[in-house]
């Protein structure tokens, strides 16, 4: 769903007619606006609000055993061999958060800036998931960079390089951690965004930027070593980055969760992150934040 709902999808959410949910939105029970003669509703302040009137006794549905979020080729990888029994749902970080705040995915895989406290994933969490009691635990540090050609033909050394003219450089879809922490260094850089020449459509995972590059309708990406290294592409660390695992306490405990986290533990993990590159998973597992 949008971010700003219609009252017709607002009522589809809260399972109301749209009689009855008019009549609340007139009396200023719920998060609504009156805007050119029709009401609109910001859907995270109305999920906020309906968590809110359900109240701590509420019955909760268990979520379905869904990962959902970014995309990370260890992640993936762990997730088929440990058979945990988890389905991942792409999408973006972004995209993960909502589906784990509106009950559609059982946790959450995130790596989203935060530009005040240069940080990650905790402001993020805290906004789209106030009253969710979240936890973050760390799955890997990860080194985002540029993926270039190998050989890095066009000598490219830095962000800065992105605004030549000759330069095609494939980007990731907007809800992406990647797309919005690039955003963070082009801003930190002084850059706008108009004068990249990205290439369309965007990258809806790692491997689709490093394959862009590899077959040449892009000069250029911004992505993780390991991708750049599994192609045999040139790589150019820029940032690195704390990509977490996101649940509500409580489901921590789902047996889905605690055998991908056990796997994480085991010897042919470690040696599968050393194998790809640009992990470093010392602090895997450990608590990163609680919401």
């Amino acid at each position: 769903m949008p971010d700003f709902l219609t009252l017709k999808e607002a009522a589809l959410l809260l399972r109301l007619s749209e009689r009855a949910l008019y009549d609340l939105a007139r009396q200023r029970r719920l998060p609504a606006v009156f805007l050119a003669g029709k009401w609109v509703f910001p859907r995270a302040l109305l999920l906020r609000w309906m968590a809110r009137e359900a109240g701590p006794q509420a019955t909760r549905l268990d979520p379905p055993p869904i990962l959902a979020g970014s995309h990370d080729p260890l992640l993936d990888w762990a997730v088929r061999q440990s058979g945990c029994g988890l389905a991942i749902a792409g999408g973006g970080s972004l995209s993960g958060l909502e589906a784990l705040a509106e009950g559609r995915a059982l946790a959450a895989a995130v790596h989203l800036p935060d530009p005040d406290g240069g940080a990650f994933n905790e402001a993020s969490v805290r906004d789209l998931l106030p009253d969710a009691q979240a936890v973050g635990l760390v799955w890997a540090w990860r080194e985002q960079g540029l993926i270039l050609p190998a050989g890095n033909p066009r000598g490219l050394t830095g962000i800065a390089d992105l605004t030549r003219p000759e330069i095609r450089v494939i980007g990731r879809q907007s809800r992406a951690g990647s797309h919005l922490l690039l955003m963070h260094l082009l801003a930190e850089a002084g850059i706008r965004l108009e004068t990249i020449r990205f290439v369309a459509p965007p990258a809806l995972a790692e491997d689709e930027v490093a394959a862009a590059v590899a077959e040449g309708r892009a000069e250029a990406g911004f992505g993780i070593r390991a991708e750049a290294m599994a192609r045999g592409l040139s790589f150019l660390p820029l940032v690195r980055e704390r990509f977490d695992l996101v649940a509500r306490a409580q489901d921590w405990f789902s047996p889905q969760l605690q055998a991908l986290l056990t796997f994480a533990r085991s010897g042919g993990f470690a040696g599968r992150a050393e194998r790809l590159t640009g992990y470093d998973i010392g602090t895997t597992g450990s608590v990163a934040f609680r919401a």
